[in-house]
């Protein structure tokens, strides 16, 4: 069974549990990944967040449920497991733009998203530099930001980067120099990101803290335009040298790096079991 039979088979258990309680772990399991590695595939190969997904596949069939079964407002919000038919109501009308109390009105229009599925696609016409790399555990400090699973990822940090890079200059004094454009996500999907360097300094009150692991990294040299090629290279990694690598994801930031005119993406792995 190969990666995009078993993402499939992890779609089909997530599926058959949208009206109850999903087992993360267990979806993954069926994908023959760690949790981590599974949802963060998912992301890349699916271009929505896992979690984003069943949001919007619960409220697909919470709308289905309430124009075509007459189903009332609270029952809907017991079965798609929301904890109060208000916080059910204020999804609902993010989503759909309007309350579920309305959905039976005339002339109503609904959002659906469909159940995805993973097909091939062949590609693996450009090539990808990369190294294996055994890092010691290192620290960093610099700006935290917490960006939504449901927004697009545009911290507002990005408005005041020059700024926030030059402030970190003097931070920068470890072998590992150059800024460091870390990520990483959450168990609800909201991912923490960081612009940092790594340092042997003390953490002053206006920074953040973030202690990094040894940890074994698979680091992908981006080539081309920025951004447009930093993006190229992510998509890459997900969706083509994972795939085909004994590798996995492990739980741990991952990183772009960039010093003088060079940029890299660090990200960590394990040997896949």
């Amino acid at each position: 069974m190969d990666v995009l039979d078993r993402m499939n088979a992890a779609i089909s258990y997530i599926e058959d549990h949208l009206d109850a309680e999903i087992d993360y772990a267990e979806a993954a399991r069926a994908a023959c990944f760690s949790e981590h590695h599974f949802k963060r595939m998912f992301s890349f190969l699916a271009g929505v967040s896992l979690t984003e997904y069943v949001r919007r596949r619960r409220l697909t069939l919470a709308a289905f449920d309430l124009l075509e079964h007459d189903m009332k407002v609270i029952d809907a919000a017991v079965k798609y497991g929301y904890n109060s038919p208000d916080a059910f109501s204020r999804a609902f009308q993010l989503l759909h733009g309007i309350a579920p109390s309305s959905v039976r009105n005339a002339g109503v229009s609904l959002k659906a998203y469909p159940r995805i599925t993973f097909q091939i696609s062949i590609k693996g016409d450009a090539e990808m530099n990369y190294r294996i790399v055994e890092k010691e555990a290192f620290t960093v400090v610099g700006k935290k930001e917490t960006v939504a699973a449901h927004a697009a990822f545009h911290p507002r940090m990005w408005e005041q980067i020059e700024a926030i890079e030059e402030s970190l200059k003097p931070y920068d004094n470890t072998l590992f120099p150059g800024t460091l454009h870390l990520s990483l996500t959450n168990d609800n999907g909201d991912i923490d990101y960081y612009i940092a360097v790594a340092t042997s300094k003390p953490c002053p009150e206006t920074f953040d803290r973030l202690n990094i692991p040894g940890q074994l990294w698979a680091v992908f040299q981006v080539e081309g335009e920025m951004p447009e090629a930093l993006l190229t290279t992510w998509e890459q990694v997900y969706t083509e040298w994972f795939p085909t690598s004994n590798y996995e994801l492990a739980e741990a930031p991952e990183m772009v790096r960039g010093h003088a005119a060079n940029h890299e993406i660090w990200i960590p792995v394990k040997k896949r079991k």
